[in-house]
């Protein structure tokens, strides 16, 4: 559908998932069973209103229609549901100075349905699907529809993304098998071999000598250079380097256990990273799990 809101596209981040709407971002926090208990953060979704956001949330939970309806969906799915409060609540909304925020909902009726928290990343007001898609409808019908759609499709994207990590699984061991047969092919792109001044670099944790060793660069170097791209390298990496990337964490924990030092552990590392890639960029279950 064509009009005032821009293409919509999925944000894919390190922790959380993020739904971009006419260039607004909005959190999802996806669960990972199949409870189907997400949420999606109110607070994103009210900045289609305005910046005051709190406000705008309040405004909206102190109408009779919200509080009867978080009442109902409260009694379906929290048997810890303060009843009596929400009755209280229910009847003093519309008298004179009476407003419900999302934290005195929370406090007085046990809620569940909605979630607040105070933090400069991840804070902010959630609510689970069932509400946030209330919440849509009394900002606009319109963006009540991109949000569903949106909202599906990364659903979906997740679900196709856990039915390829199983299939992986299936093929890592036919995949590592090979890596140790495999003879050094030549006109690939493939890491670098470390020089002697980035071997001698103490890195601060040890998945920056993971990444050093894979990538050639820390986290916070492959953010300087793209500042523009949400996540990390990793999240950009190709199954190949995934792969790589895998054998390696397990690999490290071993040498840590022989007790060799980190810059021992580096040159190693790096150098089996060379010869791994070389044979994974040419595999053919690698490439069929590309697709």
């Amino acid at each position: 559908m064509e009009g005032d809101w821009a293409r919509m596209e999925i944000k894919h981040m390190t922790k959380n998932k993020k739904i971009s709407i006419d260039k607004q971002l909005i959190a999802v926090n996806l669960s990972e069973n199949e409870n189907e208990n997400d949420y999606i953060s109110l607070t994103d979704m009210a900045k289609f209103k305005g910046s005051d956001t709190g406000l705008i949330i309040s405004h909206w939970l102190t109408t009779k229609y919200t509080i009867q309806f978080m009442g109902i969906w409260e009694q379906m799915y929290n048997k810890n549901f303060n009843v009596t409060e929400f009755s209280n609540i229910k009847n003093e909304v519309g008298t004179n100075g009476f407003t419900v925020s999302s934290s005195m909902w929370i406090k007085r009726t046990n809620a569940i349905g909605i979630r607040s928290s105070v933090g400069r990343y991840g804070g902010g007001t959630f609510a689970h699907k069932d509400i946030a898609f209330e919440f849509a409808t009394w900002i606009s019908p319109e963006f009540k529809l991109y949000l569903i759609k949106e909202f599906q499709r990364l659903k979906f994207e997740e679900n196709e993304r856990m039915a390829l990590g199983w299939d992986a699984k299936r093929m890592l061991t036919k995949i590592n098998y090979k890596i140790h047969t495999d003879a050094i092919k030549t006109n690939i792109i493939l890491p670098q071999k470390l020089s002697n001044s980035e071997a001698n670099i103490t890195y601060a944790n040890e998945a920056d000598v993971l990444n050093v060793a894979l990538f050639g660069m820390t986290a916070k170097q492959w953010k300087d250079k793209n500042r523009n791209k949400s996540g990390n390298m990793r999240d950009y990496a190709d199954v190949a380097r995934l792969v790589c990337l895998a054998n390696l964490e397990s690999l490290n924990a071993e040498l840590i256990r022989r007790g060799l030092s980190q810059k021992e552990r580096l040159i190693t590392l790096n150098e089996i990273a060379i010869i791994q890639m070389k044979s994974l960029l040419d595999n053919p279950s690698v490439k069929k799990l590309e697709k």
